[in-house]
């Protein structure tokens, strides 16, 4: 927007501090491959379509560390997805299927050679992929949020708490004041229902990860594998698992239907959590026993029942990306750019193609079907996935 319109004055509203919602929380992948379900669509320019927005996305966030010097760990390093038992490696060989039929560079990687990458030989073997990078989530949004242009004024700890349209402007209530707008752009992902928009077609979930403390010298040499790597499991209710530069190790599984955002989590909650990750480390890792977890965590993601995500227009003068479903960092980077293009009507073949690879998430059934239809199969993968966490 500040690019397109540098004498515009533009206002970033943020009800926390900038990277401690979910773009802070994420496990620091910058994935370019279409995720999950969306390399199962049919269409193979559906596809491409897909992969080059997000390949614009890491081009941009490459080009915002590079030139604001964000020290983020940003790394380009590709990322494996890897199998523990049978049904994860049922699901690498239709991964390697999806891989040769999108035309994509791929590598097998046998049991000995990731045992020396990951140190640990509790995976039988994975496919590595070459195009993805990895970041510290929450100190590459607070350095883009320190190197915003000019004309963009950050307000930090402002909760809106209401939209009214008013003589042709949108007035944005806040509890010390007001914003007066022509124009809104909503980043507001789950939240985009509070307002009003999206009612009963976004599901919002939380994924908890927990890490260590860095590594010592000796605790890294016991550790015997490298460093800055990531591992996303071919089950897709698998564990997620990173190495980071800074020598932490990351794991993140476990799903909650969480209806009341935070509110629908509890300390026992966290506390049962937090031991079915200690156990899954201990699984990977027994020869680090003694390593504390120093914080586990949560953040809270939209998805939609037919894996749909929304970019548009909603009413005049309101423009909205939600509902990520799960593929936040290059989702949201790309959408967010091209939003900005629509809302100022500047046309191009990116913008067309993301008009053209979105739509309109599917209606949910009502309370309480919806609950109870999440939370069993949230369990059915858990339960079907058990041996691949």
């Amino acid at each position: 927007l500040a690019e397109h319109h540098p004498e515009a004055r533009i206002v970033l509203v943020d009800a926390q501090r900038a990277a401690e919602g979910a773009s802070g929380r994420n496990s620091g992948f910058v994935i370019d491959l279409p995720h999950k379900f969306a390399l199962e669509h049919p269409d193979p320019a559906h596809k491409q379509k897909l992969l080059g927005l997000n390949r614009s996305a890491i081009a941009q966030l490459d080009g915002l560390v590079q030139r604001h010097g964000i020290d983020c760990q940003w790394s380009a390093v590709g990322k494996y997805q890897g199998a523990v038992g049978e049904r994860g490696e049922a699901f690498l060989d239709h991964f390697e299927h999806l891989m040769k039929d999108l035309g994509e560079p791929y590598r097998k990687v046998e049991h000995s050679e990731l045992n020396a990458v990951l140190g640990t030989s509790y995976y039988r073997r994975a496919i590595f992929t070459p195009g993805g990078y990895l970041m510290q989530p929450a100190a590459l949004v607070r350095g883009m949020a320190e190197n915003l242009p000019e004309n963009v004024e950050l307000l930090e700890q402002s909760p809106i708490r209401s939209l009214q349209q008013e003589g042709g402007k949108w007035r944005l209530l806040g509890d010390e004041g007001e914003i007066q707008a022509p124009k809104l752009l909503l980043g507001t992902s789950i939240f985009t229902r509070e307002f009003g928009y999206l009612k009963n077609r976004l599901l919002p979930v939380m994924t908890f990860a927990s890490w260590t403390r860095p590594l010592t010298d000796i605790e890294l040499a016991r550790y015997g594998g490298e460093l800055n790597w990531g591992l996303t499991p071919a089950d897709h209710a698998g564990t997620t698992l990173r190495m980071t530069a800074d020598r932490r190790i990351l794991l993140r599984n476990s799903y909650k239907h969480v209806p009341q955002y935070g509110g629908s989590i509890n300390d026992g909650m966290r506390q049962r959590i937090q031991a079915d990750h200690r156990q899954a480390f201990l699984a990977r890792y027994p020869d680090l026993a003694e390593v504390p977890f120093t914080h586990t965590w949560g953040g809270v993601y939209a998805i939609s029942r037919n894996f749909t995500n929304f970019f548009g227009q909603l009413e005049d003068g309101v423009y909205a990306s939600a509902c990520d479903n799960g593929v936040g960092a290059a989702w949201g980077t790309i959408s967010g750019t091209l939003l900005a293009d629509l809302a100022v009507g500047a046309d191009s073949a990116q913008l067309r193609d993301i008009q053209q690879v979105t739509g309109m998430p599917s209606l949910n059934p009502p309370e309480p079907f919806l609950g109870l239809g999440v939370k069993s199969r949230i369990a059915l993968a858990k339960w079907q996935s058990r041996r691949e966490l």
